[in-house]
C-alpha cells in the first residue's frame, strides 16, 4: 500500500524538502518517518518547509551553473597517463579512476572517486572518452590516452 508523506529532508532518488511523493508504507514507517526525513502531509507542515525549499532550490540553480562553467573547462583537457608495458605491448597492471583523477587534479580541477563512472580499469594502452558526472544534470567527457613508458 503506498503512502503520501512530505518529504522535510532531501532524500536521493525520492525528492527534495517540500515535494510530496508516494512511496511505500512500510518505507515511510521504518525509515523516513524515524529518521525525520517526512511527515504526513498537512497545510502546516507544507508551509513550514516552503522556505527550506526555495532555499535548496536556488542552491541547486548555483551549483548546476557552477557544474555547466567546470564542464566547459574538461573539453580542452586531456590527460596522458604513462603505464609500464611488457615488449609484447601488453600493460602491466591496468588504470583506474584514482591515476584519471591524479591526473586531472594537475590540471587543478578536483574531483571525487564517485564522479568517474568507469565500467571498470583500463587494462589495454589506447585512448579513451571517460564520462564524469559534474551534477546530476551536467555530465562532461574527458579524453584519457594510455601510453608506454
Amino acid at each position: 500500500m503506498a503512502l503520501e508523506v512530505l518529504l522535510m529532508d532531501a532524500v536521493p532518488g525520492l525528492g527534495i524538502e517540500g515535494d510530496v511523493v508516494r512511496v511505500a508504507d512500510g518505507y515511510a514507517r521504518n525509515y523516513l518517518f524515524p529518521k525525520g526525513k517526512a511527515s504526513a502531509v498537512t497545510e502546516g507542515k507544507k508551509r513550514q518547509i516552503e522556505k527550506k525549499r526555495m532555499e535548496r532550490l536556488e542552491l541547486m540553480r548555483k551549483e548546476k551553473t557552477a557544474a555547466e562553467e567546470l564542464a566547459k573547462k574538461f573539453e580542452n583537457i586531456s590527460c596522458t597517463i604513462a603505464v609500464k608495458t611488457a615488449e609484447s605491448g601488453k600493460m602491466f597492471g591496468s588504470v583506474g579512476s584514482a591515476q584519471i583523477i591524479e591526473k586531472i587534479a594537475e590540471h587543478g580541477i578536483h574531483l571525487e572517486r564517485n564522479q568517474i563512472k568507469l565500467d571498470g580499469p583500463f587494462h589495454e594502452l589506447g585512448v579513451f572518452d571517460v564520462p564524469i558526472d559534474l551534477h546530476p544534470e551536467v555530465k562532461a567527457i574527458v579524453k584519457v590516452w594510455i601510453v608506454e613508458e
